[in-house]
């Protein structure tokens, strides 16, 4: 019984820990200005170039949710944004669970 209730809170404790993983991504001042955008509408802006961003995609032994994943990679690259003088991203591709590459534009 004993060993049950320490698998109940070693579960508990690992899926608060998964779900929080996103509070520890920093948003920088200007981020929430980064526009995300397709291929198809930055042919007018200037290319700042690409960026990678990884995160975990588990805590431990617990899976996070791909929503999560995605939305932390889409603020880790619009901090890179704000860094690089751009203020849109556009999403590139993806070889594993976990990482994104996205391409920086200065849009007018």
């Amino acid at each position: 019984m004993q060993a049950l209730q320490k698998l109940i809170t070693i579960g508990l404790f690992s899926a608060i820990l998964a779900g929080c993983a996103s509070a520890f991504i920093d948003v920088k001042e200007g981020a929430d200005k980064v526009n995300l955008s397709s291929a198809d509408k930055v042919a007018n802006c200037e290319s700042k170039g690409t960026v990678t961003s990884s995160v975990l995609s588990k805590v431990w032994f617990v899976n996070r949710s791909v929503e999560g994943i995605e939305e932390n990679l889409l603020q880790m690259a619009k901090n890179a944004a704000v860094e690089n003088g751009a203020n849109t991203v556009v999403k590139g591709s993806s070889k594993q669970l976990g990482e994104r590459t996205f391409s920086l534009y200065q849009c007018k």
